[in-house]
């Protein structure tokens, strides 16, 4: 992963940070657009032909489960009521973009993916695995990148600049949630809150952390034999505090978290689709 790629990418991400903040950059031209479709976020991004980030929408919603769509209806709403609103805020007409699925989804669950953002208007030209669209971010060639998200932890090995290996296991977001929800007698709502609110996470910490081993040991587990010196996590659950360092401590391999992990997926998603295809 190199260190130039790496602040790049991370430039990338807190440009793309004030967009979905309000900041509306009229860009280059030639507009596409990142759709990920999250178990806990639907976010929209939109680069121009310079890749340069623009303006995006990110909404909560429970339209995907373990990567699998269970909600089309709400999910294409969301997804159309973003782009319509990105066009009015660019003033212009947006055309083509890309998805994203988890590592190892069926042929039917990457279809499923594909139609919710197409029956919102867009010409998709490309669904990649979310790995590969992280990886566009940050450069990275010769590592792990695991996506720790609401649902599920993809695992997916890089070498060379090329995918090698990944694997996807039902451990995630909302299995913090549910051990906070129990140890502390709260509706599921109420725990969810509780966890995305940072200044909670140190008390948090003991709560979450059987739940935090079980994801490092899930890693560990897939990365055995592949010699991977370091290990970069997106999605959302990554910025959990206390999470890297349980990562590192099982698997004894450095462990790099992006400022803004969540964003990482998306805007890679963007940034990968091409008029064409790659």
């Amino acid at each position: 992963m190199c260190l130039s790629e790496v602040k790049s990418g991370e430039k990338l991400c807190e440009a793309f940070w004030d967009c979905l903040n309000g900041r509306i950059f009229h860009g280059s031209g030639n507009y596409r657009i990142g759709v990920d479709l999250g178990t806990a976020n639907v976010v929209v991004a939109v680069v121009d032909d310079e890749d340069n980030p623009v303006a995006g929408k990110i909404e909560r919603a429970e339209v995907v489960r373990d990567g699998i769509v269970v909600d089309f209806v709400k999910a294409r709403n969301i997804v159309e009521n973003m782009i319509q609103e990105l066009e009015h805020e660019l003033r212009t007409d947006l055309q083509y973009g890309a998805c994203a699925v988890p590592p190892g989804t069926a042929a039917g669950d990457f279809r499923a993916t594909r139609h919710v953002v197409e029956s919102a208007g867009i010409e998709v030209l490309d669904v990649f695995e979310e790995p590969v669209a992280a990886a566009k971010v940050l450069g990275m060639e010769d590592q792990a990148i695991v996506d720790i998200g609401g649902g599920t932890t993809g695992i997916s090995i890089i070498k060379s600049g090329e995918i090698i290996y990944t694997a996807d296991e039902p451990t995630g977001g909302v299995h913090f949630t549910l051990v906070i929800a129990g140890n502390y007698g709260l509706d599921f709502d109420r725990a969810e809150e509780l966890k995305l609110d940072s200044s909670n996470h140190r008390k948090l910490l003991p709560v979450v952390k059987p739940v935090m081993e079980k994801v490092a040991t899930i890693i560990h587990r897939h990365i055995k034999g592949y010699d991977v010196e370091k290990i970069c996590l997106v999605g959302g659950t990554s910025s959990f505090e206390g999470l890297k360092d349980v990562i590192e401590q099982v698997t004894g391999i450095p462990v790099y978290v992006p400022k803004h992990c969540i964003l990482v997926t998306p805007l890679g998603i963007a940034l990968s689709c091409r008029k064409g295809g790659i």
